[in-house]
């Protein structure tokens, strides 16, 4: 990226911003429910611009994360570099966490694998991404698993693909139509010309086709928003203790008295991993369900799969364990 080949010392970012950023916020502060959401990348000071527009509660709500917009597979260690260096860095600030947006290639190609585990892959990261401390952007067609699509140079509309085509063939491929019905005009997206046109190969994986199917990746996403929203400490708990052991990744999100410990296995194999003698598992979506631990108090985690534990006060992991049996989120979310 050019744009890169500079150290934007004086371009931007400037320490009036900080300014006009506190009489902004106050502004939008006599409009409740609106919220200021602040897009900062710097190859070189992003985490650091991020803590300086959301510290405190009169700037920015939150600042769009770019470091899970990257090109190279995700692994545990990635996963964990980058957490550790919002911890170190932004400790007091607020991030909008995203693995797709209109300037990348969708991150279903992008972090594609090619053996059948691909789907219990994407699953995983939908979870993971859905287990992290700040706000989450869903780039529209990630939650169906649209990859990049193939747009003719006729086709066009991005200024830099049609300049530097074919070395560099432009953004259009992440920005086709969402596709809602396989079986409507342009996937149900619009009755005209849309400004790019569907790509064929998306109209399987359109809502029409994986609503209501639970193995779908749609109602993956569906039900693990829902989980997270029944979750406080999801939301807004503190994320620590954040270890990669092989091709494992776990953390902790705390919220007042309870602790939830989240492990993803990125690897290729089963592993074993060791449960607290104070946690139960508890039947997040797409992850292990309640399973006998074995004599060393371990249970095996599946190829790209998630397993969550809580631990806390009695009285508030009851509830919470109570409110997320398998049996009443198939109630709440398939009928």
């Amino acid at each position: 990226n050019p744009y890169n080949h500079q150290d934007h010392l004086y371009d931007k970012s400037q320490p009036e911003n900080i300014i006009f950023l506190e009489r902004l916020r106050t502004l939008l502060d006599g409009y409740p429910g609106s919220a200021i959401v602040g897009e900062v990348g710097d190859a070189q000071r992003g985490m650091e611009i991020l803590a300086d527009y959301t510290k405190g509660k009169n700037r920015v709500h939150m600042c769009y994360a770019f470091d899970f917009l990257c090109p190279h597979p995700p692994t545990a260690e990635y996963f964990a570099e980058v957490l550790e260096k919002f911890n170190d860095q932004a400790p007091d600030s607020w991030a909008c966490w995203a693995f797709s947006n209109h300037d990348v290639v969708r991150h279903a190609s992008r972090w594609s694998r090619s053996d059948e585990l691909q789907d219990r892959f994407q699953k995983m990261l939908t979870t993971l991404l859905l287990s992290l401390r700040g706000s989450v952007c869903l780039y529209q067609g990630e939650e169906l698993g649209l990859t990049e699509a193939e747009v003719a140079f006729e086709d066009l509309q991005d200024p830099y693909g049609i300049e530097f085509w074919p070395e560099f063939v432009g953004r259009d491929g992440c920005r086709t139509p969402m596709v809602w019905d396989k079986n409507a005009k342009n996937g149900g997206f619009s009755e005209g010309d849309p400004w790019l046109p569907v790509d064929s190969k998306h109209l399987n994986q359109a809502v029409s086709v994986q609503s209501s199917n639970p193995e779908s990746l749609l109602e993956h996403y569906r039900a693990m928003l829902r989980f997270r929203a029944a979750q406080p400490l999801l939301s807004v708990g503190d994320l620590s203790d954040i270890k990669v052991e092989g091709s494992m990744l776990s953390f902790y999100r705390i919220h007042k008295a309870k602790h939830c410990w989240c492990c993803f296995n990125f690897g290729d194999t089963p592993q074993n991993v060791k449960i607290l003698e104070n946690a139960k598992i508890i039947e997040a979506p797409g992850s292990l369900k309640e399973t006998p631990c074995n004599n060393e108090g371990e249970v095996k985690l599946p190829a790209c799969c998630a397993i969550f534990t809580m631990s806390g006060e009695d009285g508030l992991l009851e509830k919470v364990f109570s409110a997320i049996k398998l049996s009443s989120v198939k109630k709440r979310l398939f009928g």
